[in-house]
């Protein structure tokens, strides 16, 4: 009767964990349907933690905005910090301003500077990170969390086995970042040898909102490739 009754629970489970590719398919197809008519995008990561006010906070509306006069559409993950200052960058800037929210029970709600047409809601985080990439040109990196370290690293990693065009991946701030890049550089690269001389090369540093555009065009130009859409 117990194994009976566990066969019954394990058949349910199953059953459940089929049905949940059709909530799978249902997020992807939303967000196809809402993305690809956003335009040339820019996704710029980094943390919820972020205040108004902050450094940081004025950096990333200063980029978003710059992006955004110079045609570029700013994705962001749609919530509150980094990404609530660059999708108010990007409606400064006159451009389409998307967010790519995620359903979190510690977190707020969507930023009010998301167009109203351009926020998605998403259960997976997975699902989320295939439309940051997809309707990307460039990725731009804020200081930020575990979360922006995933998104970070799930980029470059797609790019060096080749799985994705390659693009631009800008991180900004090198006082922020700089640390990490010399660990890549000195532990991952040259005493373990983890990574070839060459993988660095898919990762720009700076602090100049000016170089993050120009690197972005400069890509664009030298690869003799067109933005995505």
């Amino acid at each position: 009767m117990i194994a009976k009754r566990k066969q019954k629970d394990w058949n349910s489970i199953k059953t459940n964990d089929s049905w949940q590719i059709f909530k799978v398919m249902s997020e992807f197809v939303e967000g196809f349907e809402k993305l690809n008519k956003i335009g040339p995008s820019v996704t710029i990561f980094g943390s919820a933690r972020t205040k108004p006010g902050t450094k940081h906070y004025k950096l990333a509306q200063k980029v978003a905005k710059k992006l955004a006069k110079a045609g570029f559409g700013i994705i962001t993950g749609g919530g509150p910090g980094i990404m609530e200052a660059a999708n108010k960058g990007a409606q400064k800037g006159q451009n389409a301003s998307t967010g790519l929210g995620i359903n979190l029970p510690f977190e707020q709600g969507a930023n009010p500077y998301i167009d109203h047409d351009k926020l998605v809601e998403f259960n997976y985080f997975f699902v989320r990170k295939v439309m940051f990439v997809k309707y990307a040109q460039a990725f731009v990196v804020m200081p930020g969390g575990f979360g922006t370290l995933d998104e970070l690293f799930e980029a470059i990693t797609l790019i060096q086995t080749k799985k994705i065009n390659r693009f631009p991946v800008i991180l900004f701030d090198t006082k922020f970042w700089g640390g990490l890049i010399d660990w890549i550089k000195e532990t991952m690269r040259d005493e373990y040898g983890y990574i070839s001389p060459n993988d660095l090369d898919l990762i720009h540093l700076t602090d100049d909102p000016d170089e993050v555009l120009k690197i972005i065009e400069d890509f664009y130009k030298k690869q003799n490739l067109s933005p995505n859409f």
